[in-house]
Formats: structure tokens, sequence, C-alpha cells
């Protein structure tokens, strides 16, 4: 299942450091951040609930870039 969330980042380098992140994640089959779109496509694992590793993808995301914002 494909899945896609706006964001906000402030900068080229801090989506790559999110989507760096993101795909280390549990559950996260693939991740595309757009900064210049300000989306984020996530692409779950078979049989993920996407409500629960979204939780754990911006925990993921706050550490490495901690005022950055995905809108669930």
């Amino acid at each position: 299942m494909k899945k896609t969330y706006k964001i906000e980042v402030d900068c080229a380098n801090c989506a790559n450091k999110m989507e760096c992140a993101a795909v280390k994640v549990p559950g996260v089959e693939a991740v595309t951040v757009n900064f210049m779109a300000q989306k984020m496509v996530v692409s779950f694992k078979e049989g993920e609930d996407p409500t629960a590793v979204m939780k754990n993808v911006v925990k993921a995301c706050k550490k490495v870039e901690d005022d950055c914002e995905i809108y669930l």
C-alpha cells in the first residue's frame, strides 16, 4: 500500500535526512520525500498498519530533523 502525506521541511538536505530515517522504520518498504512539492510518499510492507507505522516514521524523522512536520 502506498500513501502520500503533506510535509513541511526547510531544505532539500533536511528532506534527504528524513527520507533516509523513514526508510529504516520497520513496516516501511520505500519512501520518497519531495522537497519542492512538500510531500512524502510511503510504501508500506504487506499486512502493516499504516497508522501505527507512520507514528514511528514521525519519531524517526523528528530525531534527524526536529523542526519537520508530517501531516497524518
